[in-house]
Formats: structure tokens, sequence, C-alpha cells
């Protein structure tokens, strides 16, 4: 058997150390004992989530049988994640074979143990390096939400107007609305950022 990469070895310990803390991941990963989850990425990797029943153990993915299954895009999958499980207009669907609510048990484990990226932040580089990264990554988000909607307009006045492409109003709403999503995921992750700002020494 492959030994487990470094980065999966490191995933499995912070996903494990939040479950061990959360009494909904630590039932969900009892109900899970001795089940698997198969996680295809089209075209870039497979992973195999296992639950022992006190623990999740991640390993690369294989041509053995799991009790589920679930195959789509990174983007199909990262939004079959997410709280509501909305995907982008146009965008396929995540496919999900085998045992139906052992793949719901897993996505539902898997949100319960996902990390606080703020922690997790201060854990890895320290509370020093930790505020310069903020404030880098604050005033790039601020830089971004500045800019994008302009661009976004400019893209649009061009299409139509200059190059008089054939561009419709869906689909130019679908761009838009692109952007809008892209300035809401700044906004969230900037708000967090802030949090981590004020729990650190020194901080308002």
């Amino acid at each position: 058997m492959a030994a487990t990469p470094v980065w999966l070895a490191a995933a499995e310990a912070v996903l494990n150390r939040n479950i061990h803390t959360q009494s909904r991941a630590s039932s969900l990963i009892r109900r899970l004992a001795g089940k698997s989850l198969q996680v295809d990425v089209t075209g870039v990797m497979r992973l195999r989530a296992t639950s022992s029943g006190t623990q999740l153990v991640l390993a690369r993915g294989d041509d053995s049988p799991a009790d589920a299954t679930i195959e789509g895009s990174p983007g199909a999958l990262l939004s079959l994640m997410t709280a509501n499980g909305a995907r982008p207009t146009g965008q396929a669907a995540a496919q999900v074979r085998g045992d139906a609510e052992v793949a719901a048990a897993f996505r539902e484990l898997l949100q319960e143990a996902r990390p606080d990226l703020e922690e997790e932040l201060s854990r890895w580089v320290g509370d020093i390096p930790a505020r310069r990264i903020g404030v880098l990554a604050r005033d790039s988000l601020n830089w971004l939400r500045r800019t994008q909607r302009s661009a976004a307009a400019n893209v649009a006045e061009y299409l139509q107007e200059e190059s008089r492409d054939l561009v419709n109003r869906t689909e130019l709403d679908e761009f838009l609305r692109g952007v809008d999503e892209l300035r809401e995921a700044g906004d969230r992750v900037a708000a967090r950022l802030a949090r981590l700002e004020r729990r650190l020494p020194g901080g308002a």
C-alpha cells in the first residue's frame, strides 16, 4: 500500500481534532463505523474516507468497492460541500453512486469537521505572521472589491458595443452574478480575518 501523502495526513489530523470536539460530528463518526466513501475529483485525484468508529481515515482512492462514491469536477464537489449544496448555473452536478445515506452522512460529517481557517492559520504561523497575512489579505480583498465591478461593466460594454459579439442577456446576467458571488466570498473572508485580528494580542 502506498504511503499516505503528508498533506493528506495533515488534513486527516485536523478533521479528527474537530470531530472529537463536536458532539454531532462524534455521533456521525460512530454511526459510520466500517463505512467508506470514495471521492473522485474528475481529472485530478481520487480520495477515500473511512470511519473506524472513532477516527476518520483518509487515503488515496483505488478501484476497490466503497459503500458510496461521489464523482465530479472540483467546482461541483465544492458546491456539494456548501451548506445548501447549490451549484452555479450551467455547472454539472456531482454524481453519487452506491448508498446515498452513507454519502449524505459523510458529507455532513465533513461539513461539521471542516477547520476554522482563522484558528488553523494561528496554529501554523503564529500570532505575528498571522496578523501580517491578515493585513495583506484584507488589502488585497479591498482592492478586488473596488475593481471587480468596474471590470465586469467594462467587459460587458466591450462585448456589446465594441466587439459586436452576440452576448445574450442570460449570459450577461450569469457573468455578473458570478462577479457578485466572488465579491460576497471576499466579504466573508475579510470578516473572518477581522475576527482573527481582534483575537490576537493588540487587536482592536
